[in-house]
């Protein structure tokens, strides 16, 4: 049995297509009609309950839900294909810290900034909640540029926790100087089998 992806167009799960690629496993994807910041249909709760995408179908028939986690799985699944350092050394401690980072700080940013109304029940919190995101995003994204090691990330050789972070960089709304985070986004989109698919998701961006 082969994966089966449940995502949209410009989404989350790009990075997770992106994995599957790359560890050239047998999958299928699906993308909702859905843009967004906006709600998915409620047909999709018998696949996912807490109508979230991304959504991964496992072989086994079991559902994944997370980002973040999803790319933690399918590197280990996968190892002879290098997407993260060998479970064990300092290099995987730092590849876990970074996807985690992301994906408690860059990714609930964004959530905060395109869905508010999950948040606060009063309409007139949003635009605060909105302003907070992107600038907590902003403050986060400075983290990791002070701690890229090279032209990557953890150095020299690119991990799925590149291609996660590149994502959010493109999706921050505000002004930082972060030239290292630009540079590792370049390389991501010029990545001879991630870059077809990130034009696909998110154009030239």
């Amino acid at each position: 049995m082969s994966y089966h992806l449940f995502n949209r167009p410009g989404s989350g799960g790009f990075v997770v297509e992106a994995a599957l690629t790359l560890a050239e496993a047998d999958f299928e994807l699906t993308e909702l009609d859905s843009k967004a910041g906006t709600p998915l249909p409620e047909s999709f709760r018998e696949t996912n309950p807490w109508g979230q995408l991304p959504t991964l179908i496992l072989p086994d028939g079991s559902t994944m839900t997370e980002s973040s986690a999803m790319l933690i799985h399918l590197a280990a699944c996968f190892p002879e294909k290098n997407l993260g350092p060998a479970p064990g050394t300092s290099e995987h401690a730092a590849f876990l810290r970074w996807i985690v980072f992301a994906s408690v700080n860059l990714y609930e940013s964004v959530v905060r900034r395109g869905y508010p109304f999950r948040f606060t029940d009063d309409e007139d919190g949003y635009k605060a909640i909105r302003t907070a995101a992107i600038r907590r995003m902003g403050e986060a994204l400075l983290v990791i540029e002070d701690n890229i090691k090279g032209p990557f990330l953890l150095g020299d050789t690119m991990s799925l926790a590149d291609i996660y972070i590149a994502m959010f960089f493109i999706w921050h709304r505000g002004e930082i100087e972060a030239p290292r985070l630009f540079a590792l986004t370049q390389a991501i989109r010029s990545h001879p089998i991630v870059g077809p698919i990130w034009r696909r998701h998110f154009g030239e961006r």
